[in-house]
């Protein structure tokens, strides 16, 4: 199962696994952010190459506008799968 919301201080939380199923969701909730944000993984399992490509063309959108998304609290696996795809390298990764 899989949750996102926006928390009252704006940042984006999300829980479960972000896959294709999720992915119009995920893209509804992230469409709402249009100055830089906190991510929280805390509670993510797991994240699709869908559930990427919409932090990937989030943050292309919000790079355009001198923003971007900060991401935290990956676990190591999630970490790993930001670092081997580069994501590390387009991310604020905390």
């Amino acid at each position: 199962m899989f949750k996102i919301q926006r928390a009252e201080n704006g940042d984006v939380v999300l829980s479960g696994r972000l896959d294709a199923s999720q992915a119009d969701a995920a893209t509804a909730v992230f469409s709402t952010v249009t100055e830089s944000c906190t991510v929280d993984f805390t509670d993510l399992e797991y994240i699709s190459s869908m559930g990427l490509g919409v932090l990937l063309a989030t943050q292309k959108r919000l790079n355009e506008k001198g923003h971007g998304l900060r991401l935290v609290n990956l676990s190591p696996h999630l970490s790993d799968l930001f670092r081997l795809a580069g994501f590390n390298l387009l991310f604020d990764i905390e």
